[in-house]
């Protein structure tokens, strides 16, 4: 299907719809929203896991200057970062579950 076709079935399938000709479908996603840490929420975390700085800045794919940057409050996590801590938060045993660290 060209981009073209795939423009106009999705047209007609709102006009559809706004006739009441089809239902809207109900596959809806619902997403939290991104989270938000503190300089302790992200040390409490990282010392949670038993991991230093260095090590924790490795499994989440940072510098360990911007985890000190983290934890001393000069600057925040923000988008992936974010949404990664929270998901540790959750699940200590997430890094070891796909493979980020080995103990």
């Amino acid at each position: 299907m060209s981009v073209y076709e795939g423009i106009m079935n999705g047209l007609q399938e709102a006009i559809d719809y706004n006739k009441g000709k089809i239902e809207a479908r109900s596959n809806v996603l619902s997403i939290d929203p991104v989270p938000k840490f503190e300089a302790d929420d992200i040390k409490s975390i990282r010392t949670g896991l038993g991991m230093t700085q260095y090590i924790f800045a490795g499994a989440m794919g940072v510098s360990q200057k911007t985890v000190e940057a983290w934890e001393a409050g000069r600057n925040v996590p923000n988008g992936p970062a974010s949404r990664m801590l929270s998901m540790l938060k959750s699940d200590p045993d997430l890094l070891e579950k796909y493979h980020i660290v080995t103990k």
